[in-house]
């Protein structure tokens, strides 16, 4: 690609997955963490180390890498012509579609165990555990939209 980015393209994409790797790593962990303190808040000290795991997570991997993973993807969307009207680009659209409700997830996992560590446990074991997945389906639409570009 030859746009703005001209010959840090490259570079920029590289940076754009590695700190995709990072944020699903976090988003793969979190509900994980959120199973887990559930679990334990009948027991105040092992519901307070889970809130601890879980604020750390947040702030020293998943929510940076959000926020560079949505710098990044801007500029190689910008790069590519999104703002420009360039034909072809239905599955950068859906992408970013998929992108926007996975960033939802994200702060839906943050608020809730910000309820966690309150104390209040809305959502049942079960339906938290079947919650776990949205991120794996996510990745997999992503990449498909990505490599395979159905439209």
């Amino acid at each position: 690609m030859t746009g703005f980015l001209g010959a840090t393209y490259l570079w920029v994409k590289a940076a754009h997955v590695i700190f995709v790797i990072f944020w699903m790593a976090g988003l793969f962990m979190l509900p994980r963490y959120l199973v887990y303190h559930q679990e334990g808040l009948s027991d105040p000290q092992e519901a307070a180390r889970w809130t601890d795991r879980e604020n750390k997570l947040r702030r020293i991997i998943l929510t940076p890498a959000m926020v560079v993973v949505w710098v990044l993807g801007i500029a190689l969307a910008l790069n590519l012509g999104l703002a420009d009207g360039t034909p072809g680009l239905g599955w950068l659209h859906a992408k970013l579609l998929v992108v926007l409700l996975l960033s939802g997830y994200h702060g839906w996992a943050v608020g809730y165990a910000r309820k966690l560590a309150a104390g209040r446990a809305t959502v049942a074991n079960r339906t938290l555990r079947m919650l776990n997945e949205i991120p794996a389906l996510a990745a997999v639409l992503a990449v498909v939209f990505v490599i395979v570009r159905p439209f």
